[in-house]
C-alpha cells in the first residue's frame, strides 16, 4: 500500500483550500494558545452536539421533527450518519437524498452538521457497506481471524476494498462542495466509525501474513526516533523492552504479542484511512477526524476494537494517516475524567463525538469546556430525551451558549477550570492567581436532607477567571468558598455576587445575591438542580 509524500499532501491541499476559500471560507481548524478552536465563517465554533441513532437519519420524513426538537435543546450541532449503502445502493450510481435531506433539516433549524461517514467499518463491522460489496466477498474481501474464521469486517489489506470506499467518499465530498460551500451548513467530517478489528488483535489474510512479516516501514522508524521523548507510555515501553530496534519486521522490533499485532494493525488501517481523507480532502478539505471504541473494563486486544484510533496508538495513527486532524473518545465506561486526559495530549485537540445518553452529561460538557479547551460535546441517541424542556443538558447547553463568545475568546490561555463532583468525591480545591477556590457538592451542606451519599447525583461547574479578583461560576450543585496564597492573615471575602447572562457579547446582571443567597457572604452556591451563570468579584481584608 502506497505512502503520501507529505510535502505532496500539503501543496495539494493548500491549493484546493485556496480555490476554495476564494469562493468562501470553508471551517478549518487554527490553533489559539494551548486550544485547537474550530473555525466556521472565520470565527471560533463550539460545538453543543448530539449525535442522532444510527438509523434515525435514514428516517427522512421524520427529520425536520427530529431537528427541531435538538434547536429547543439548545443545540448548534447535530453529528448526522453518512451511509455508504444508501449514497451508492447500486456501483458507480449516488443518490444523496438523505444527505440533502439532513442539511436541508439543519438549515430550516439553524443548526450545524458532522456527517459520520459509515463506510468500510461503523463499530468494526462493515455493516454499512452496500449489498454489492458484500455479496462480492471475493472481488471485496473480508479480513480473517488467527482460526480462519471470516468476518463481516472488509480487510484493510485488499486495494479493491480501499479503491470503492474511496471513490464513494471522494463522490460524496464533491457533493459536500457543490451545494454547501456557500452557506457552510456541514462543518466536520468524521472519516468511518470506530475503527478495530475483533476476534483477533490483527488480520490473518494472506496479504496482512505477508505485510507483519515484511521489515517495519522506515517512515516509521523515523517518526519514533524522532519524537522518542513524547511517545505514548505503553508504546514506548513495547519498543523499549526490545531494545529501541530500528531495523527488522514487526516482532523484531516489539516483541511477540497482542501489543505488536494492534500496533501493526493500526499502522495499517492507518495508511488506508489516509488515502480516504487525503483523496476527500482533496476535492473539499473540511476538518476531519476518527472516533474511538475504547479499550476498557481490562479487556485484550481482540476483545476491544484492535488497532482502532485510542489513545496509546495515537503517534502510530498521526505519522500512518496525517489527513486526520484529530482523534476522539466515545465514551460509554466510568472514569470520564481520565479518558478526557488520555486524548488531550501531545497537541491532539479534545472533542467528544460521542458519550452516553446520561443525565449527567450536563455537568461533564461544562467540565469538558473548563479543563480541556474542548472543541465539542455530543451525547449519543440524542433524539430520544423524552422532555428537552426539564433535561439537564438542555440547561446547560444554554449557558454554554451565553458563555460560547467569552470562552472561545479565552481559550488556550489557561483561563479556565473544570469540577466535577459527586458522592465520592465530595470536594475539589482549584487555585488561581492568588486565590484558592474550594467547590463542595451542594449536599454537603449541614441543612441538605439527603446524606446518602451513594444516591448523589454529579455536579459540577466552569470556573471562568475575568480579572486578578472577578470570576463566573456557571453549573448546577456547588457550594464555593474563596481563600487566598499569602498565609499572612489575610483573609479574602465576597465583594458582590450577581446572577448573570450574557447576551450579545455583554454581561447582564439579573439580580445581586446577597444575605440568604450567598450565606451572609460565606459562600457562592447553586443548587443540585438549578443552572445559572454567577460572576463574583472578591476582596481582601486583615
Amino acid at each position: 500500500m502506497k505512502r503520501i509524500i507529505a510535502l505532496g499532501y500539503i501543496i495539494a491541499i493548500v491549493g484546493c483550500s485556496s480555490s476554495l476559500q476564494g469562493q468562501a471560507h470553508i471551517p478549518y481548524l487554527v490553533k489559539q494558545g494551548a486550544a485547537t478552536q474550530l473555525r466556521v465563517a472565520d470565527k471560533p465554533f463550539l460545538m453543543l452536539g448530539g449525535e442522532l441513532g444510527n438509523s434515525t437519519a435514514s428516517a427522512l420524513p421524520e427529520l425536520d421533527t427530529v431537528f427541531a426538537k435538538l434547536q429547543q435543546m439548545n443545540l448548534n450541532t447535530v453529528l448526522t450518519p453518512a451511509y455508504w449503502e444508501l449514497i451508492e445502493p447500486e456501483e458507480g450510481k449516488f443518490d444523496f437524498t438523505s444527505i440533502d435531506a439532513a442539511i436541508h433539516a439543519a438549515r430550516t433549524h439553524n443548526l450545524k452538521i458532522v456527517f459520520l461517514w459509515f463506510g468500510s467499518w461503523k463499530n468494526s463491522m462493515s455493516c454499512y457497506a452496500p449489498a454489492w460489496v458484500k455479496e462480492n466477498y471475493k472481488k471485496y474481501p473480508r479480513a480473517v481471524t488467527e482460526s480462519g474464521k471470516p468476518l463481516e469486517i472488509m480487510s484493510a489489506f485488499h486495494r479493491n476494498n480501499l479503491e470503492a470506499d474511496k471513490h464513494a467518499f471522494v463522490q460524496f465530498m464533491k457533493h459536500l462542495a457543490a451545494t454547501d460551500n456557500e452557506q457552510q451548513t456541514v462543518i466536520m467530517v468524521q472519516v468511518e466509525n470506530e475503527i478495530g478489528m475483533l476476534d483477533s488483535a490483527r488480520e490473518y489474510t494472506p496479504e496482512a501474513n505477508k505485510w507483519f512479516n515484511a521489515e517495519a516501514p522506515g517512515q516509521l522508524m523515523d517518526y519514533l526516533l524522532k519524537n522518542k521523548k513524547s511517545l505514548r507510555p505503553q508504546l514506548l515501553r513495547q519498543w523499549g523492552a526490545n531494545g529501541f530496534k530500528t531495523q527488522g519486521n514487526w516482532t523484531s522490533i516489539f516483541g511477540e504479542g497482542l501489543e505488536t499485532e494492534e500496533i501493526f494493525m493500526a499502522w495499517h488501517y492507518g495508511l488506508y484511512v489516509q488515502e480516504i481523507a487525503q483523496s476527500g480532502k482533496q476535492v473539499y478539505p473540511l476538518p476531519m477526524y476518527l472516533n474511538a471504541a475504547l479499550n476498557s473494563r481490562g479487556r485484550k486486544a481482540g476483545q476491544y476494537p484492535s488497532a482502532g484510533p485510542l489513545a496509546h496508538l495515537l503517534d502510530i495513527w498521526r505519522v500512518a494517516a496525517p489527513a486526520i486532524d484529530f482523534l476522539s473518545p466515545d465514551i460509554y465506561d466510568p472514569g470520564f475524567e481520565d479518558w478526557l486526559a488520555q486524548y488531550h495530549v501531545n497537541g491532539n485537540p479534545l472533542f467528544i463525538p460521542e458519550i452516553q445518553l446520561q443525565e449527567a452529561n450536563a455537568i461533564r460538557a461544562l467540565y469538558a469546556f473548563g479543563a480541556h479547551d474542548a472543541m465539542g460535546f455530543s451525547p449519543f441517541s440524542i433524539e430520544d430525551v423524552a422532555d428537552p424542556e426539564k433535561y439537564p443538558l438542555t440547561h446547560s447547553y444554554r449557558m454554554l451558549q451565553q458563555l460560547s463568545p467569552l470562552l472561545t475568546e479565552i481559550q488556550g490561555k489557561g483561563k479556565t477550570n473544570g469540577i466535577l463532583l459527586n458522592g465520592e468525591t465530595k470536594e475539589k480545591v482549584i487555585s488561581r492567581g492568588n486565590y484558592t477556590f474550594t467547590f463542595t457538592h451542594y449536599s454537603s451542606l449541614p441543612w441538605e436532607k439527603n446524606k446518602d451519599t451513594a444516591s448523589w447525583s454529579e455536579t459540577g461547574a466552569i470556573l471562568i477567571q475575568l480579572s486578578e479578583k472577578e470570576f463566573i461560576v456557571a453549573g448546577s450543585g456547588v457550594v464555593v468558598t474563596f481563600d487566598n496564597i499569602w498565609k499572612d492573615g489575610t483573609v479574602t471575602g465576597i465583594s458582590s455576587i450577581d446572577e448573570i447572562e450574557w447576551k450579545d457579547g455583554k454581561m447582564i446582571p439579573l439580580r445581586r445575591l446577597n444575605g440568604d443567597q450567598d450565606h451572609q457572604g460565606r459562600h457562592l452556591r447553586i443548587p443540585v438542580g438549578e443552572w445559572n451563570i454567577q460572576q463574583v468579584k472578591l476582596y481582601d481584608y486583615k
